[in-house]
Order: structure tokens, then sequence, then C-alpha cells
């Protein structure tokens, strides 16, 4: 969330920038936290399926569904994003970047003090 906080506020400060681009970095956080809940429930409730013992076709199906779904569910949050709210293209690539950059952010940290926690 930090990372997000300070490319927003990065955003802010850039002259071709602004609030849109800022309001976009959020937007793009939100897709990708909504990108890892239907991850999370796609692999646990595939996780019961094969508890429970269901069959090999219902499984293939039920994952098929979870696929196509969250996909569409987040390219209709994309477009609602973009089309009807206006936020920035940018900002939302930005904002979906985030957890990339931490990474980055935590493994340039971690060369810095010589790999010690």
């Amino acid at each position: 969330m930090w990372t997000a906080v300070v490319l927003a506020a990065l955003t802010l400060v850039l002259p071709h920038a602004g609030p849109p681009v800022a309001a976009g970095v959020f937007g793009g956080v939100l897709i990708v936290a909504v990108s890892y809940w239907a991850i999370k429930r796609g692999v646990n409730g595939l996780g019961v399926a094969m508890e429970q013992g269901a069959n090999a076709r219902a499984r293939a199906a039920r994952a098929l569904i979870i696929l196509v779904g969250r996909y569409a569910l987040l390219a209709l949050i994309a477009y609602v994003m973009i089309a009807r709210l206006r936020l920035s293209p940018v900002g939302l690539l930005l904002g979906a970047s985030v957890i990339p950059i931490a990474v980055a952010v935590e493994a340039l940290a971690t060369t810095k003090t010589n790999g010690k926690v």
C-alpha cells in the first residue's frame, strides 16, 4: 500500500500528471486486489472440490468458468474505470504494477544490507 501511496503522490507532483493519474493508481490497485481475490477464491474452490471427490469433468468445467469469469470481471472493472470514471490508463498501469515495484524495492533493500534481514 505504501508503494501505491508514493506513486500517487509522485503523480500529483509531476507536471503532466495530476489527480486523474493519481486516482488511476488507486484504481489499478483495486484491479490487482480483485484479481488476487478471484485467484484465491478459485484455488480454494478447486481444493474443496478435489477433497469432496468431484469428478474430473466437473472440476475442469468449474475451473474454466472461474477463469473466464475472473477475466471478464477484470475487463468490466477496467472498462468502468477508464470509460465511465475517466481515470488515466497510465495511472491504472502504475497501480497494477505496485506489487512488482514493491518487490523490486525490497530486493534492492536486501542487497544493500548484504542479504541480512
